[in-house]
């Protein structure tokens, strides 16, 4: 398997789950700390971090410490990227 379609599948992996899509979506409203997170989930912090987590391994969120807090906002060029593999799938 080519090294795009390994990238692709990654990128829909992290897509896979409500609760992070929920997260982007939040995310794309503007910058939002675990806290707002969590209420706006009406999920645990552990549960809330563990997606962040994997957003952000998967570079499609960026976490950005302020004082004791990270704020998180969504990472366009990654999404981009994402975007455009997906686009290479299209029939032309």
């Amino acid at each position: 398997m080519n090294a795009d379609l390994r990238e692709l599948a990654q990128g829909f992996s992290m897509l896979s789950s409500p609760t992070r899509l929920h997260i982007l979506r939040l995310l794309c409203n503007g910058p939002k700390n675990v806290t707002a997170l969590c209420k706006a989930l009406r999920l645990k912090q552990p549960t809330v971090s563990h997606h962040l987590g994997l957003l952000r391994m998967g570079r499609l969120v960026n976490g950005i410490r302020q004082g004791k807090s990270v704020v998180y906002t969504t990472d366009k060029a990654g999404l981009k990227t994402l975007g455009a593999a997906l686009r290479k799938l299209m029939p032309k």
